[in-house]
């Protein structure tokens, strides 16, 4: 479904990616890891189209997208859950999901969409015309991923959800991000908790200093003694 080749990103003399490559297969979850500063949120930009690369190119369903404006990408399927999740804080729950079904054209089908973030957030129903800024943590993310959803993508671009959260929200959301995996969405994911977000993928990848020096089958990745002992506990 995606194939990133050769991509590099600087910011002035910075060399943000340098030649990352990887491809991420339709139904399945791919998880990066790393470091803060490694380069993990320049990928989802990038592919999103919120940064622009020097170098290399973004394959989506087959097509070059490198040079494709950001609603572009958004209309061919791609959606993003940013990190800090950036809701419209102003705007009810409500307007908050119909935000993100703006560039849908089966306008007809959007208030199924609806209902279907209400069966998976029970919260957000609840709380859908309560103004955003008043939400919890954990309901702010339940809130970001179900504006993602909304688009209804092919593609969902995740980056740090469960930063931040109680550990029964963590749980929550890895529940549903694995469940989201079984409705056939594929999930591109960014993921202090290598733990959780590892056991839930079928690919990963460790990123270090803008590159990729891991990538393969996401239970190999964890009996690799570096990720054991760097990101798994030891």
């Amino acid at each position: 479904m995606l194939e990133v080749t050769n991509l590099r990103v600087c910011y002035g003399k910075i060399n943000a990616l340098k030649c990352v490559s990887l491809r991420v297969e339709e139904k399945h979850i791919f998880t990066l890891i790393g470091a803060n500063g490694a380069g993990k949120t320049t990928i989802v930009r990038t592919i999103m189209g919120l940064t622009t690369p020097n170098e290399g190119m973004i394959r989506f369903l087959g097509e070059d997208i490198s040079s494709m404006k950001p609603c572009k990408r958004a209309t061919m399927g791609i959606a993003i859950v940013p990190e800090g999740r950036q809701l419209f804080y102003d705007f009810t729950v409500k307007e908050n999901l119909l935000a993100g079904a703006f560039c849908r054209t089966d306008r007809s089908q959007i208030n199924r969409s609806l209902d279907e973030i209400f069966e998976i957030f029970p919260v957000l129903k609840q709380r859908q015309n309560q103004i955003s800024r008043t939400l919890s943590g954990g309901e702010g993310q339940m809130l970001a991923l179900g504006r993602a959803l909304m688009a209804n993508p092919k593609l969902i671009l995740m980056d740090e959800p469960s930063m931040g959260l109680m550990p029964v929200v963590v749980t929550l959301m890895f529940e549903v991000i694995e469940k989201l995996r079984e409705r056939g969405k594929t999930i591109f994911l960014v993921e202090q908790n290598a733990s959780m977000a590892l056991d839930v993928s079928q690919m990963g990848a460790l990123i270090e200093l803008g590159e990729i020096v891991l990538y393969g089958d996401s239970k190999q990745i964890t009996l690799n003694p570096k990720i054991k002992e760097s990101y798994l506990g030891g």
